[in-house]
């Protein structure tokens, strides 16, 4: 491995809810790491649940809290970044484990390119992440690194503009001639930050060699409620969204889904597939209508009920 200068200083901001005993882990990985880290933000949603032994693991991990009706995907996440007086801004969840201590150099090595304004990391599956989400996995963080400019619109599509901030490291002083995220969004804040970055004449790094351990199982409700808020976002977001279709990559999705589950030969769990594919299918076609729909109605539909209940 080709090792990067260490002149970049680096913060890392995490997000927490509940946090139980694997953030303490997360943070022992994050504190291993070869790359020097100045500060570990760890912004904690007030639930009453936090491990003590977080409080006093390293004079490295900063705490603060705010009330549950404060957090926003976008806003939260900004908040963190206007503390940080770093060269390299690392977001990540709670939930997304470092799978060696290369992580930040990897992810860092990248802004030795000067064009390049965000990182990202490949994701791969929990040892308890079923068939169809490993292959997710997969088609959505392949083996292979990538930059992403505004030349591959034409080619990549909507996925010019994916980003992950499960595990994502911005440049900061990009960020931040930018405007950073979106103070208020139901989700997307890391695709939409993508896009603004990319729309300016930037780039975007996907890096291969960067992982982390980060999947879900969602039901058919889960799946049917995220990309409804998936939906929304986009239509929140029409200076990105409106002229590109996502509809197109997600029958992609499908069919390479159906061909992998034949060759494996489990050809049995296409119907879960479809039926999974439905739900999403459906939940983002309601989501790009929500504004026909009643507060009542958005609310069942919904991952993200404390948005609404700050319009409502």
């Amino acid at each position: 491995m080709k090792r990067c200068e260490m002149n970049k200083s680096v913060d890392i901001i995490i997000p927490t809810y509940r946090p139980d005993e694997s953030v303490v882990y997360l943070m022992k990985k994050l504190l291993k790491q070869t790359y020097p880290i100045h500060e570990i933000h760890i912004i904690d949603t007030e639930t009453g649940i936090f491990p003590k032994e977080l409080k006093n693991l390293s004079d490295k991990i900063r705490i603060s809290k705010i009330k549950p009706e404060q957090f926003d995907h976008g806003g939260t996440r900004h908040e963190g970044a206007m503390q940080s007086h770093a060269d390299i801004i690392v977001y990540m969840t709670q939930d997304a484990m470092p799978v060696n201590e290369y992580l930040i150099e990897e992810l860092v090595k990248a802004f030795d390119n000067e064009k390049i304004a965000a990182a990202y990391a490949r994701q791969l599956p929990n040892s308890k992440c079923n068939v169809i989400e490993r292959y997710t996995r997969a088609f959505n963080y392949p083996e292979q690194s990538r930059i992403k400019s505004l030349e591959d619109l034409e080619i990549l599509g909507i996925k010019t503009y994916f980003c992950s901030d499960v595990c994502a490291a911005y440049r900061k002083s990009v960020y931040e001639s930018l405007g950073g995220f979106e103070e208020k969004t139901i989700f997307n804040e890391d695709m939409i930050m993508a896009a603004k970055i990319i729309q300016s004449g930037g780039s975007v790094k996907y890096v291969a060699e960067a992982k982390v351990i980060h999947s879900h199982n969602y039901n058919c409700k889960q799946q049917f409620q995220r990309n409804f808020d998936l939906a929304v976002s986009q239509v929140e977001h029409p200076e990105v969204f409106q002229n590109i279709k996502s509809e197109s990559e997600g029958m992609r999705l499908v069919k390479n889904t159906m061909t992998y589950l034949i060759k494996i030969k489990k050809p049995w769990l296409i119907i879960k597939l479809i039926l999974q594919s439905g739900f999403k299918y459906m939940g983002y076609c309601l989501g790009r209508k929500y504004t026909q729909l009643p507060m009542w109605l958005i609310k069942k539909c919904t991952m993200n009920q404390r948005y609404w209940e700050k319009i409502d």
